[in-house]
């Protein structure tokens, strides 16, 4: 059995990217997303991959297809917030104690 990984899915953000990963955990297959541009500056913006083990390639694509267009934008934006928030309070701590 090949430990190596592959992509199965692209995601727009962290917030999606996060999505396709609990997805797949709901199902027992483990996934971890990497940002394909920018750097830590980028924040939770910038294009993912998400990957899984090549063993578990064809289960993690037939998971995804049926939850093709499951994402609706309401879902997006309120992930999207709630990963920016933590920033965000430790930027002002940040600022606080300077």
């Amino acid at each position: 059995m090949s430990d190596e990984l592959k992509v199965v899915a692209s995601a727009a953000n962290e917030a999606e990217a996060q999505m396709i990963c609990g997805r797949l955990l709901d199902v027992g297959i483990h996934a971890l997303s990497q940002r394909n541009i920018g750097g830590p500056q980028w924040g939770a913006s910038g294009a993912r991959s998400v990957f899984v083990n090549e063993a578990d390639v064809e289960r993690a694509r037939a998971v995804l297809e049926t939850d093709e267009g499951a994402f609706s934008d309401e879902e997006l934006t309120r992930l999207s917030e709630e990963a920016v928030e933590p920033r965000e309070a430790k930027t002002k701590e940040v600022r606080a104690a300077s």
